[in-house]
Formats: structure tokens, C-alpha cells, sequence
């Protein structure tokens, strides 16, 4: 049995390292440019600082709800790709391309006509609302690019082409770097290698990291759109792109649980950090620095949970039980080490990471202090990453929905609020109702394994 083990196990932790690392490399430039922005930003002060995070969870709603529409094609294509019916996967792309431009049109109009309101409602400082303001439209002009992006990608990864994008979130990152160091500085000079010389610069500030991420989300999206377009398996030429309900109406099954559960545990993120915001300038700041923080960790997670989908999927759109079952054997085990030792990581360097993007004490006091409690919470949560995983490639999002929605709901939004508006705590306080909701989801996607409610070609059996 060992040998049949063997054989049967290495060759697929080598399929699911070959899906998972161009995510997670993807990820990992992605929040090596978040650092970049965040640190860059911070120089400008702690105001600044607070005016860009103050309104990061609203782009969290927007990103995420768009992002569902992406698992909807994510199971869809997953499965026809298993079943061996490429025709299916290539029609659903056009249907994909309709998605796109209906959800981007929709997701340019509501955030740049509501600008004006979301430092407001985010209870913002009123003395750092007119440039969180700005800096708000400013990044959410280009919504259609973004979405493309968003959504392109997703169907790429599906088919099992997780390197494209990631090639296109490298560019982004790299032109975004760019520009921020050309918008946010004025014109200066620049010492490197003993060398001495003058360094062009707009001196836009905060509204200069803004156009930045603009242009580099724009470039991306249409160079993912001309990739789709041209690519051998999935490319939508030839397609019709008239609504097609027999390929919609499965995919929004799918999508419109998930949709709902990014939408209610966004709008809960939303919530939680507006009652953070009222803490005041110091607590906003700790809690933008270790969210940014944080989202490096994750990064094994959502690299893995990628390739969960993907296959799990697969297996179930070829009926194979067998492979399943093996799937999450290989996967759990791997995610949980992988997340010890980036939770471990974590709570070592906690200072000195917080302390790349800010110098004020307090808030490197208090930033250190969030993020090594959550650190030792990392291996469960990595343990819900992969199996809701795995059910959204089977198309199970109902469970995950329930499952997200009562611990943002029930534990985090409701916790907070008495601990920080009730009882008047600080901080530390969210944070620790933050990984409670962590610890009731992993409980209850672990009974759901256990139960197999995760896995279809079980039910009935």
C-alpha cells in the first residue's frame, strides 16, 4: 500500500506545486507592491497613511463581489475541462467577456458617484476626508480594466494557466512601482553608489500613488484581454456573444452564494473598520500597517487555494472519487505547514515589519501587538483557505456563505461593537474578535469535512 501511496502522491504534489506557484509568486509581488505603496505613502506622514487604509475595505467589497462572478467560471470551466469538453470551457469564455463589461460598467458608475460619501461613511477623520475622497475616485476610474483583470484571470487559472496571471500582476506591480516613485516624490535629488542627481517627480502625494495604481491597473487589464484573446485553449474568438442561459445560469448558481458571502464579509470588513476608524488617527494607522503586513502571510494559502479549486474541479467534472478524497489528503496536511511557519514568521519579525512603514512608536507598539496575535491563529485559518477551496471548485459556495457570513456577522461585527463602542476598548480588542471569527470558521468547515458535506460524489452513499 506505502508504493501505491508513493506513486499515486508525488506526481500529484507536483501538479499542485506547478498550479500553486505562479499564484503565489503573483501574490507575493502583489504585496511586495502593497509594502512599497504603503511605505511610500507612510513617508508622507501618519495622516497620509490613514487617508489611503480608511477606504481599503470598501475596495475590498467592490473587489471581491466582482471576484465571485470569477467562481462561477472558476467551476464551470474547472469541470469541463475535466469531463474532457473543451467546446463548453471555450463558450463559457465568451460569456465571461459579456460578465465583464456589464459588472465593470456597473462597479465605475456606484464608487466614483458615491466618492464623496465613503470617507463619511467609513467615519473618517473629517480633517483627512477631502484627499481620502480624491484619492478613492481617482483609483476606482478604471474599474473595467480592473474587473477584465479580475475575471480573465480567474478563467485562466481554471483552465490551468496560472502563469499568464501572473506575468500580467508582475507588470502591473513593476509599472506601479514606477510610477508612484515618479507621482508621489517632487522633483529631487537622488543620491545612488556616491553619485549624486536630480530626480523628475509630479509631488502629487497621496493623489500620486492614486493615478499610479490607475495607469498600471489599466495597462493590465487590456494586456489580459489581448492574452485571452490569443490564447490557444480558452480564447473566446470565434464565440458567440450573445447571452447563453445554459452556460449563465450554472455559473451564477455558483457565483451568486459566493457573491453574497463576499459581499456580506465585505460590507462586515467595511463595518469593522469603521468602528477601527473612530478609534482615532493612531489606531486607523497600526490597523492599515498590519493588514498590509498580514496579506504577505497569506500568500501560501491563497497560492494553494487556487490549486484546490482547480483541481478539485477537475476530479469532480471526471466523476473520480478516488482523486478527491486524495486531493484532500495531500492538500490540508500541506496548507497547515505551510501556514505554521508563515504564522511563526510572522510573530518573529512583527516589529520590524511595522516598523518599515511607520516611525511613530504607537503605532508600531500596537501594529506588533495585532499581528502577533494573530499570527498564532494562522494554521486554522489555513485549514478554512483549502477547503472552501475545494468546494468552490465543486460549485458548493452555499455552505462557505453561511459559513463566513455568521462568523463575520455573528462573532467579528457584533464582538467589535461591544468591545469598542460599547465597552470602550481599543484595538486589540477587534483584532481578538477578528480571530475568534477566524477560529469559528475553521471549527465549522471541519466538521463539515469530517461529515463529508465538502465532497458531491459522496453525498448519497
Amino acid at each position: 500500500m506505502k508504493t501505491k501511496s508513493t506513486r499515486l502522491n508525488l506526481p500529484m504534489i507536483g501538479i499542485i506545486l506547478a498550479l500553486a506557484w505562479p499564484t503565489m509568486l503573483e501574490q507575493l509581488m502583489q504585496t511586495a507592491v502593497q509594502y512599497i505603496d504603503t511605505a511610500m505613502v507612510g513617508s508622507l506622514g501618519t495622516a497620509a497613511t490613514a487617508s489611503v487604509g480608511a477606504t481599503t475595505t470598501v475596495g475590498w467589497l467592490i473587489g471581491s463581489t466582482i471576484s465571485a462572478f470569477g467562481v462561477g467560471f472558476l467551476a464551470f470551466i474547472a469541470r469541463a475541462c475535466g469531463a474532457g469538453d473543451r467546446e463548453a470551457a471555450a463558450r463559457s469564455v465568451s460569456q465571461a467577456v459579456l460578465v465583464v463589461l456589464l459588472a465593470g460598467i456597473v462597479f465605475t458608475i456606484l464608487p466614483l458617484s458615491l466618492s464623496g460619501m465613503v470617507p463619511v461613511w467609513m467615519q473618517v477623520d473629517e480633517a483627512i476626508r477631502p484627499l481620502a475622497s480624491r484619492y478613492f475616485f481617482i483609483l476606482y476610474v478604471p474599474m473595467l480594466p480592473r474587473t477584465a483583470s479580475i475575471i480573465f484571470g480567474t478563467v485562466l487559472r481554471a483552465a490551468g494557466d496560472t502563469k499568464t496571471p501572473m506575468k500580467v500582476g508582475i507588470l502591473v506591480n513593476i509599472i506601479n512601482v514606477v510610477l508612484n516613485f515618479l507621482m508621489i516624490y517632487p522633483t529631487r535629488t537622488v543620491s545612488l553608489f556616491g553619485l549624486s542627481f536630480p530626480m523628475v517627480g509630479c509631488g502629487w502625494g497621496v493623489l500620486g500613488a492614486a493615478a499610479a495604481s490607475a495607469i498600471a491597473f489599466t495597462i493590465g487589464g487590456i494586456y489580459i484581454t489581448v492574452v485571452l484573446w490569443r490564447h490557444p485553449m480558452v480564447s473566446p474568438r470565434g464565440q458567440s456573444f450573445r447571452p447563453d442561459m445554459t452556460i449563465l445560469r450554472p455559473c451564477m448558481k455558483v457565483a451568486f452564494p459566493n457573491m453574497l458571502q463576499r459581499f456580506g464579509t465585505s460590507l462586515g470588513y467595511v463595518a469593522f473598520a469603521s468602528m477601527i476608524n473612530s478609534l482615532g488617527e493612531i489606531s486607523t494607522a497600526a490597523h492599515t500597517i498590519a493588514n498590509t503586513v498580514e496579506s504577505a502571510f497569506y500568500i501560501p494559502g491563497y497560492g494553494m487555494q487556487t490549486a484546490a479549486a482547480t483541481l478539485a474541479g477537475n476530479a469532480y467534472g471526471a466523476r473520480d472519487e478516488q482523486k478527491m478524497k486524495d486531493l484532500a489528503a495531500m492538500f490540508i496536511p500541506l496548507e497547515i505547514f505551510l501556514m505554521i511557519l508563515s504564522g511563526g514568521a510572522l510573530f518573529v519579525s512583527a516589529p520590524a515589519l511595522v516598523g518599515i512603514f511607520s516611525e511613530d512608536p504607537n503605532v508600531i507598539a500596537l501594529g506588533s501587538t495585532v499581528l502577533r496575535m494573530v499570527a498564532v491563529s494562522e494554521p486554522f485559518y489555513g485549514f478554512s483557505i483549502i477547503m472552501e477551496g475545494m468546494m468552490q471548485g465543486v460549485g458548493n459556495t452555499k455552505l462557505p456563505f453561511f459559513f463566513n457570513v455568521l462568523g463575520m456577522w455573528g462573532v467579528r461585527i457584533v464582538g467589535t461593537f461591544l468591545c469598542t463602542q460599547v465597552l470602550t476598548f481599543g484595538l486589540v480588542s477587534a483584532w481578538a474578535c477578528m480571530i475568534a471569527h477566524n477560529l469559528l470558521i475553521c471549527l465549522l468547515f471541519f466538521i463539515c469535512y469530517v461529515r463529508g458535506l465538502w465532497n458531491p460524489l459522496t453525498q448519497g452513499k
